[in-house]
């Protein structure tokens, strides 16, 4: 009989693990941005299959390792990171850029907090701002962003720091 059980429990124990979503929901939310509408190439990049972006895994100032982004990162001014991402050339690419503001909310996980991001697709992503390349209309020294602690827009002072995270294709 126990070994019944304990067969039992390993089958229905695996089922369950078998359909879970990788990506990290709380309260039974279904996830936004679920790992299968991502496209893994490899080398620190991904797809949005939706979307057709290309993504980089890391923030600028991480690196990717094969299986995670390692290290802190860092933060620029608005006009930094136009100029980081433009100049970038990762993974034989050198088309790299500053999203736009609907690009970087597309990538909020509305089901998750700290970060409100799909933390397997973006690992080790800062809960902090994001710069998005779009200015803001109302304040001469704005721009928008997305602050991935809870996953809201804002705007900000341009000469403010924030994270960056590069984009290719799209607009």
């Amino acid at each position: 009989m126990r070994r019944l059980i304990v067969l039992t429990c390993t089958a229905l124990c695996s089922l369950a693990f078998a359909n879970a979503q990788a990506v990290q929901c709380q309260n039974n939310i279904p996830p936004s941005n679920p790992d299968h509408a991502y496209v893994d190439h490899g080398d620190g990049t991904i797809t949005d299959t939706r979307t057709g972006l290309m993504w980089k895994r890391c923030s600028e100032g991480q690196s990717w390792t094969g299986f995670t982004c390692n290290g802190y990162g860092s933060t620029h001014t608005w006009g930094e990171a136009l100029q980081l991402t433009a100049a970038a050339s990762d993974a034989g690419y050198n088309d790299w850029r500053l999203p736009n503001i609907n690009e970087l909310e597309s990538l909020v996980e509305y089901c998750a907090s700290l970060p409100a991001i799909n933390s397997d697709v973006f690992p080790n992503t800062p809960s902090s701002g994001f710069w998005s390349a779009s200015p803001y209309a109302g304040y001469l020294d704005g721009a928008w962003g997305v602050d991935f602690y809870v996953g809201v827009s804002g705007y900000g002072s341009r000469g403010s720091n924030k994270w960056v995270r590069a984009v290719r294709g799209g607009q």
